[in-house]
């Protein structure tokens, strides 16, 4: 297993599982499903959010349930259809949905960024379309979905507060995270925490695009480039090939590379261990990011 994990990671691919809600396609990457299931006894709870449609415990896990129709604005009557069981963000979540065609391998630089008049900053619930077969298919934000039904289980921001006062760094940190939303709340993290030299980018090939550039124009690479942070789901190029690229490369591979994503699991964790990179964390956790940084650039320092 481990030979394959090797030889298909840092590829820039991805599955997705294609679906139906309202004789629309949607799709959500095959690493944040956990299994498929018919549709089982659900329990409702009292009070919880109109999209929750209740609880149920296949095999002693309590896993909740989300109409995924009524959380995207489309009528929902029926109960019907299949449960997509997730896990990310360290969640165990089920999403209703009509039917399920099939999984697609494809490229990242395949996936078109849904521009301003489907994706205002923070309000779209699309991460990215592929058009396969005359037909598109919408990637939809699942994290974004669950975060507006549940703001809580969103980046901790108030973690930072706990940290205390600290001083400026100004370590040049690039991050590369495709979500305006969670781009701006990592940034003003990392401000807040006295990280204020930071090269934002909107997707791992912007980041490497950037980091080319500094290695072009010559001088201590370490001094241009201290720390790169970089999510998993980008389209043009994910995160797993640019921390491949950088650890690849010579020149670069002492850069600490921490991989801040909500597919964190211990497969995504093997992958990103194959490639060398220096810490993972789910994307909650923005506190454990800070200590993670402060930490490595310690290290860093010391060799």
């Amino acid at each position: 297993m481990d030979t394959k994990i090797l030889l298909e990671n840092g590829t820039n691919e991805l599955e997705v599982l294609e679906f139906t809600l309202g004789g629309n396609h949607y799709g959500i990457n095959v690493a944040k499903v956990r299994e498929i299931l018919t549709c089982e006894k659900i329990t409702p709870v009292p009070n919880a959010h109109p999209c929750i449609e209740g609880i149920f415990m296949p095999r002693d896990t309590m896993i909740t349930v989300v109409n995924l129709k009524k959380s995207i604005g489309l009528s929902s009557q029926e109960d019907k259809g299949l449960l997509i069981i997730t896990n990310f963000n360290k969640l165990n979540i089920a999403f209703r949905v009509d039917e399920v065609l099939g999984i697609h391998r494809v490229s990242w630089e395949e996936i078109i960024k849904p521009d301003a008049t489907i994706n205002q900053a923070g309000a779209g619930v699309s991460t990215g379309i592929i058009k396969l077969d005359n037909k598109l298919i919408i990637i939809l934000d699942f994290e974004k979905i669950v975060t507006d039904i549940s703001p809580e289980t969103g980046l901790k921001v108030s973690e930072i507060d706990e940290l205390g006062e600290r001083e400026r760094q100004n370590v040049p940190i690039v991050i590369a995270e495709d979500s305006p939303l969670l781009n701006r709340l990592i940034t003003d993290s990392l401000k807040k925490a006295g990280y204020v030299n930071l090269v934002v980018n909107n997707n791992g090939k912007e980041a490497w695009d950037k980091i080319s550039e500094m290695k072009r124009k010559g001088g201590d690479i370490h001094k241009q480039v201290g720390c790169v942070i970089t999510d998993i789901e980008m389209p043009i190029m994910d995160g797993h090939r640019l921390t491949k690229l950088i650890k690849s490369d010579p020149l670069l591979e002492q850069v600490p590379v921490v991989i801040f994503s909500s597919l964190v699991n211990e497969e995504m964790r093997r992958k990103g261990e194959q490639l060398g990179a220096d810490a993972q964390l789910a994307k909650p956790e923005i506190g454990n990011l800070v200590r993670q940084i402060d930490q490595l650039l310690i290290e860093k320092n010391k060799s």
